[in-house]
């Protein structure tokens, strides 16, 4: 299997002047790289978005419980104070 494959895209003209844009802006070699980079950073966001959900999802389910403790333990926030 090759490592590396030839692919090619079309991109209307004022995306391929923002793809020139980047590249002489980030000192890329190439318009390839622009695109890889594009792409990472879309994917690193992706999963950001999705553990930032992950856990406000735990958030919620944990609140109630949470609630209940704090409830229960606060009469020993002023425990031995004066």
């Amino acid at each position: 299997m090759k490592p590396n494959i030839k692919s090619s895209i079309t991109l209307p003209p004022d995306e391929v002047r923002l793809v020139q844009a980047l590249k002489a802006r980030l000192k890329l070699k190439s318009n390839v790289e622009v695109v890889r980079r594009g792409l990472r950073l879309l994917q690193e966001t992706t999963e950001r978005r999705a553990l930032r959900e992950a856990y406000r999802s735990a958030s919620r389910l944990t609140r109630p419980s949470l609630t209940r403790e704090i409830v229960e333990l606060d009469h020993l926030s002023d425990e031995g104070l004066e």
